[in-house]
């Protein structure tokens, strides 16, 4: 090992990473020294050598996100691989991938951040500061705001310099939008503009709470619809938000699932379709106002027949289907059941029949795509009878010999292992074995009638 690390300049980048891998897993496995001092000094170090990996990683998702990679494993979008594979949070795989697609626009910054000289803090104020700038307002931003980093400011405070160039952009560019000094943080607003052939601008500002029910409602829907989908996530924001208006006026659906003896008398909660438990006086009155939709269901609790076969799920069947299944079928996709879309399980065309038990829920993306890369899609049944799709790996690379679950971000456990770790942990242990089977061979334990060969 100290061979390799010796002349990393002849390493190719597949070695360096795995050989990253290995040291931080056996870094890892140590504890920390029982000097405050030495602990201190050891964090700094690793703190700023943690920053260059981030300027690595962020290289290596920016060229991941511009090839589009990720689709061939089933992936909607980059972000979905981050959360996926590397068990990022959504705040995370945003900050990663704002990151990445502004370093080609931040020339200085990527070249400080790769030599050490600008911590990732920094690197990210930066970033967000010039995100919504042109290039050439970029570039000029890029240069003042480093130059407050060379002068010592703090990253809260590049971060309001940031804000105020924005500002000062927008007011150039008399783009209209108002000044967030004068509106606050603590109300929702929008504003609406017609334009001279009909059409509206709109811009506003969200609260944390409205902003979680817009991420909650359109965030889901406005993935690509796959790797032909080449409209940017504005375009594709806007089509969702329509796509949700024109359905505004329907009334609001409430699915309480329950046992007949609740609805009679008996004293068994009901629940939603999220599971949240509901009282039994409450799941009557919601069936007194609402109405009762019977359903009949087997003895492995699986529904056999609601209404005749059409080529499209009936209302009924939808409702069924969203009681059964929290999210899409494929595993490790989390879009609500509510958003999904009905999937016949082997396919329309293929003559599956459109009754309850051959139907199941799946996104928009992973609808398309299982129609188009069958080979990649596994289906097989739960202990409770519901369809579970797993994804399989390109044809390319299970070919190569790589097609095992470590590779696939949909079945691997847990999701936060890589490759490169798993292949550093396996090469870490088979080390320490080596060395304890040397140590026994030189120093072979007493047997029946052998002296220890170190006895005199």
């Amino acid at each position: 090992m100290s061979s390799m690390v010796s002349d990393p300049a002849g390493m190719s980048t597949g070695d360096v990473v795995d050989t990253i891998a290995t040291l931080a897993a056996e870094l890892a496995h140590r504890s920390a020294p029982e000097s405050g001092a030495v602990s201190k000094e050891l964090a700094e170090t690793l703190g700023r050598a943690q920053d260059q990996l981030e300027c690595t990683l962020a290289g290596l998702v920016g060229r991941v996100d511009a090839t589009g990679e990720q689709a061939r494993w089933g992936l909607a979008s980059a972000k979905a691989w981050l959360c996926t594979t590397l068990g990022m949070t959504d705040a995370r795989a945003s900050e990663r991938l704002a990151l990445a697609r502004q370093l080609r626009r931040l020339p200085e910054l990527g070249r400080r951040w790769a030599d050490g000289a600008l911590p990732l803090g920094q690197a990210t104020t930066v970033v967000r500061a010039v995100t919504r700038l042109d290039d050439t307002d970029a570039a000029k931003a890029e240069k003042v705001l480093l130059g407050l980093v060379d002068d010592g400011w703090s990253a809260r405070r590049v971060a309001q310099v940031g804000k105020r160039i924005r500002e000062v952009v927008a007011d150039r560019d008399d783009s209209g939008e108002p000044s967030d000094a004068k509106r606050g943080y603590d109300a929702s607003w929008i504003t609406v503009t017609r334009s001279l052939d009909g059409g509206r601008y709109l811009k506003g500002w969200l609260n944390p709470e409205d902003a979680a029910l817009w991420d909650g409602t359109l965030a889901p829907l406005a993935k690509p619809a796959g790797p032909e989908d080449t409209r940017d996530v504005t375009q594709r924001t806007a089509a969702t938000l329509s796509a949700v208006l024109s359905g505004g006026h329907k009334a609001t659906k409430v699915t309480v699932i329950c046992d007949l003896d609740t609805l009679t008398g008996g004293h068994a909660p009901a629940r939603l379709i999220d599971g949240t438990p509901i009282p039994a006086g409450q799941a009557r009155r919601i069936a007194l106002n609402a109405g009762v939709s019977p359903l009949l269901l087997g003895r492995d609790h699986q529904p056999l027949y609601l209404g005749r076969a059409v080529r499209f799920a009936n209302a009924a069947q939808r409702r069924v289907l969203e009681a059964r299944y929290d999210t899409c079928a494929v595993h490790g996709c989390e879009i609500p059941a509510h958003l999904c879309e009905v999937d016949h399980v082997t396919g329309w065309a293929l003559g599956s029949p459109t009754d309850i038990d051959q139907l199941a829920l799946t996104c928009g993306w992973h609808n398309r795509f299982k129609h188009t890369h069958p080979d990649q899609v596994h289906i097989s049944r739960d202990e409770d009878g519901r369809y579970l799709y797993r994804l399989l790996p390109p044809a390319d690379v299970r070919r190569a010999g790589h097609g095992s679950d470590e590779h696939n971000p949909w079945t691997r456990e847990p999701a936060h292992f890589t490759s490169s770790t798993v292949r550093a942990q396996r090469r870490l242990r088979r080390g320490r074995q080596d060395t304890a089977n040397r140590h026994r061979i030189q120093h072979p334990p007493p047997g029946p009638g052998i002296d220890h060969p170190h006895r005199t």
